[in-house]
């Protein structure tokens, strides 16, 4: 059976742009569902083309949960040392996200979902991964179809305008936006339920132009982790954990996060802020660039990089960008600012940045891609 183009193109992409492999390297494809192993086949084959040496894994929340879902703390240990010394061992880090029911761990105890995240995906992928070259994305299979309430064609076609857009265009239109949030002290976020600020002074200005994540489109810093004052709601709904959350609040004072809601689960909600100090914190700011990814769909590899957004996220920075903070959790919450969803502004120092999605700044009016 002929391989689709698309995915072969992405493929390409991912081997020789994002993670640029070499001969001689080892590079770990992770697969998660089934549906992932066309794509995860052309990687393979196109990595070792490239004289690269490869070593993959297939998981499937089938498989894994019944492990996280009876697993004492000794186990989760061992399980995640086992796969931290397997990361270690690697140059370079392939993740591709195709899980066939985004909810199947939905129902796992709060304690067994918080010794998940305290040893297997911080040890593993916060400690470990994040220090080598690496690349994560989703599949576009049926589930994702159904989480963006599409069909499955029209999706592909949507997903694959994203995933293999010319990134190195984009990096380039995205170098005035880095260089003015350097020179930047105080952000301030407004909108309706919004009015929060915070200084992104002597942090790191990073931008996400297809190197880490697939899709990508996002300039990012952390705020200085003290100086949170205000409130922020955001309008999109988060899939986190296997729980879907809308209309979070959040007020903040001196960095932390003293009160919170979510109309439909508020106990987990307390759950995730009390998993450890850090959570109440937060570990980074970003702004969302993607020309083509407008809506929400619960996914957050895709609703972080939305057009016209923020992203303000509770818990862990990363180690790029180290403001301090550290936590199991990491909690993209995205804010969309475009007219269409209640609009708003965004000030650097006090002067007018965007307004209702849309750059106001001539040397980022190419980031508005009209």
């Amino acid at each position: 059976m002929r391989t689709d183009p698309r995915i072969t193109q992405l493929a390409s992409n991912l081997v020789n742009y994002s993670l640029n492999l070499k001969k001689g390297e080892v590079f770990y494809v992770d697969m998660v569902g089934a549906d992932t192993r066309e794509l995860g086949a052309e990687i393979i084959r196109l990595g070792t083309a490239k004289g690269a040496v490869p070593f993959w894994n297939a998981f499937d929340d089938e498989l894994t949960k019944p492990f996280f879902a009876h697993a004492d703390e000794d186990q989760n240990r061992a399980f995640a040392a086992f796969h931290k010394a397997i990361m270690e061992k690697v140059d370079a880090y392939i993740g591709v996200r195709g899980a066939s029911n985004p909810y199947q761990l939905g129902d796992l105890p709060m304690e067994k979902k918080k010794l998940k995240q305290e040893h297997h995906l911080a040890e593993v992928h916060m400690k470990t991964r994040l220090k080598k070259r690496w690349v994560v994305l989703r599949y576009p299979n049926y589930a994702m179809a159904t989480m963006a309430k599409m069909s499955q064609e029209a999706f592909e076609d949507f997903y694959f305008s994203v995933c293999n857009l010319d990134y190195a265009e984009m990096s380039r239109a995205m170098d005035p936006l880095v260089a003015l949030m350097k020179r930047t002290d105080r952000v301030r976020i407004v909108a309706p339920g919004t009015d929060i600020e915070f200084s992104i002074r002597g942090l790191p200005v990073i931008k996400c132009d297809g190197k880490v994540n697939i899709p990508d489109g996002e300039v990012f810093t952390a705020p200085v982790r003290d100086s949170v004052n205000g409130v922020i709601s955001y309008n999109t709904t988060s899939l986190y954990q296997g729980t879907l959350f809308r209309d979070i609040r959040l007020e903040v004072k001196n960095g932390r996060i003293e009160r919170f809601s979510a109309p439909d689960n508020q106990r987990e909600l307390e759950q995730i802020f009390n998993t450890d100090a850090g959570a109440r914190f937060f570990g980074e700011f970003a702004i969302g660039v993607n020309p083509y990814v407008l809506e929400p769909m619960n996914d957050t590899l895709f609703d972080e990089k939305i057009k016209g957004s923020i992203h303000f996220t509770p818990g862990n920075s990363y180690d790029d960008c180290d403001n301090g903070n550290k936590s199991s959790v990491h909690w993209d919450l995205v804010l969309i600012q475009r007219e269409t969803h209640g609009g708003g502004e965004l000030y650097f120092d006090g002067k007018l940045v965007r307004k209702n999605g849309r750059f106001v700044v001539p040397e980022l009016l190419p980031l508005n891609y009209e």
